[in-house]
């Protein structure tokens, strides 16, 4: 049966603020392959913990990509800023990690990669 991809979605928009159905969706499909990929020979694919994981592995991608795309960059007040959305990553990096601990009896977590994004300098 596998991990729940609806509820993935579900969560993945309450995470993110971003809709699963859109440019995103490439997104939380390799987020769930990438949770699949972890998983203990003996683990419930099914466990709802997983889904949670899935979840916040995408929003943590996501923040990655508007970061490095200059997406995330908004006007106020007249000026440029990116400082919310370093602090989105930062917070979304939590979250994941927060799971993976939550997971670490699901999954093989050192199979997983955690990287930051260095924050662009101007």
């Amino acid at each position: 049966m596998g991990i729940n991809v609806n509820n993935v979605n579900t969560l993945f928009e309450l995470f993110s603020g971003e809709s699963a159905d859109s440019e995103w969706a490439p997104v939380v499909t390799m987020a769930v392959s990438e949770v699949t990929a972890m998983l203990l020979p003996d683990a419930d694919d099914t466990d709802t913990r997983l889904e949670f994981l899935a979840a916040a592995v995408a929003n943590y991608r996501t923040q990655e990509i508007k970061l490095s795309s200059g997406k995330a960059e908004y006007e106020y007040v007249g000026k440029m800023s990116s400082g919310g959305v370093r602090a989105s990553l930062t917070g979304a990096e939590t979250l994941m990690r927060e799971y993976v601990q939550m997971c670490s009896g699901l999954i093989n977590a050192k199979t997983f990669i955690f990287e930051t994004i260095p924050p662009k300098e101007g």
